[in-house]
């Protein structure tokens, strides 16, 4: 019986340590989804997917002189925007992501303060799309949030090297990576690709770790 007991308990930690990260991967899996069916004619309407952008959405028009489909969706949609995805494969790339990184984070910090650098890196992206996009069409995906979670994971690392007088070298390849990566994406994808939101999310969180610091610093 204690054998068998085991495995359970293991999963019993593992959900325990790491389910708020769980849930933010299950709502992104499910209304994605969802809309999936909805798109292949399974289940409700492909009409769907529209809908939610329009509703979800972060619709840069919303805050000059657009009217709003509900009155609270200028504010609403700042927070949004990160559980609704572009298809299966945006969702797919994001959810490895955020499952890799967001557990690092977890180790690091603990579930509570990852729950308010993953907020702050969400909000900062959708500010970053805010002040430097012009795009007309909505803006959808947790990359913010994402990029977020790789600029604190960076400053941390700045910070420890900074203090250890170390030479920051593994700091900026990854920053050289960032970027990179932003203009193979950005070339790739004809220039459909919300960078603005990759960097307000990065800045964001990188400023999250001046005051969410790690557990053994």
């Amino acid at each position: 019986m204690e054998r068998q007991s085991q495995p359970f308990s293991r999963i019993f930690l593992f959900l325990s340590a790491y389910w708020l990260l769980i849930v933010i991967l299950l709502v992104c899996v499910a209304i994605e989804m969802t809309l999936q069916g909805a798109d292949f004619g399974l289940w409700g309407s492909p009409l769907w997917r529209g809908l939610a952008y329009q509703y979800g959405g972060f619709w840069r028009g919303l805050l000059d002189n657009w009217q709003p489909n509900y009155t609270t969706q200028p504010i609403v949609m700042f927070a949004s925007y990160s559980f609704l995805h572009g298809g299966f494969v945006h969702l797919l790339i994001n959810m490895i992501t955020l499952a890799s990184l967001g557990r690092l984070v977890i180790e690091r910090v603990g579930q509570v303060r990852f729950a308010m650098i993953y907020a702050v890196s969400l909000l900062g992206g959708a500010l970053g799309f805010a002040l430097l996009s012009t795009a007309v069409q909505p803006m959808v995906g947790a990359s913010g949030a994402l990029f977020g979670l790789a600029g604190v994971l960076t400053g941390w690392e700045y910070t420890v090297r900074r203090r250890a007088r170390e030479r920051m070298g593994p700091v900026l390849r990854v920053i050289g990576l960032l970027v990179g990566l932003n203009v193979i994406m950005y070339w790739a994808m004809e220039g459909n690709l919300a960078w603005e939101t990759h960097l307000g999310g990065f800045l964001a969180g990188w400023a999250a770790g001046w005051w969410v610091r790690e557990r053994n610093v």
